[in-house]
């Protein structure tokens, strides 16, 4: 579910995002999803002409309970140094923004990691991430790789260790916006 929520993709992309899931269980959970109605398969037009795995209506009204539990583990001490798929990053970022620290923070930040990207804006408070496609609009951009953006906006390294484009000052502010997990002692 998590993988879906912010827009269909391919069986590789799933598998890359979950690699602990043999390709054997992630084909039957697929399979269960789609029958249940919580998931479709589609054929993209070419030149692309790959399936996809997108969810429905259904799988959407399932974001709540996954940004829940998102935020209920992120209450818990920082034990798993296990790599991050961006999409768990992406939602690790929203359950952890803080509209307090946010204050009157507005700006749109894409987000490149590798050969994925987002963009995360943030408006009156509130955070919204998109996997749009294309990113128009982004005042900064933060070109990096899911562990070192982890790495500084969760372990508070510093800013240095991304390639900037755009506003710095704002993109500096953004890692900012949100909650570390406590450290476990």
């Amino acid at each position: 579910m998590r993988e879906l929520l912010l827009g269909p993709k391919r069986f590789t992309d799933l598998r890359a995002g979950l690699p602990a899931a043999s390709q054997n269980v992630l084909s039957q959970r697929l399979r269960e999803l789609e029958a249940s109605g919580v998931l479709r398969r589609r054929r993209l037009p070419p030149p692309a002409a790959s399936q996809v795995y997108e969810l429905t209506d259904l799988g959407h009204d399932l974001e709540p309970v996954v940004q829940a539990l998102a935020r209920w583990g992120a209450r818990l001490p920082l034990i798993s140094t296990n790599p991050l798929s961006p999409d768990a990053l992406m939602h690790a970022l929203k359950s952890t923004f803080h509209p307090e620290t946010a204050g009157d923070f507005e700006g749109a930040v894409e987000l490149r990691l590798g050969d994925q990207h987002f963009l995360a804006t943030v408006s009156a408070g509130h955070l919204i991430v998109t996997r749009p496609p294309e990113t128009a609009g982004a005042q900064a951009t933060l070109h990096t790789d899911t562990e070192t953006l982890r790495a500084v906006v969760f372990m508070g390294e510093p800013c240095d260790n991304l390639r900037i484009e755009g506003d710095r000052q704002l993109a500096e502010r953004f890692v900012r916006l949100f909650s570390r997990p406590p450290r476990n002692s």
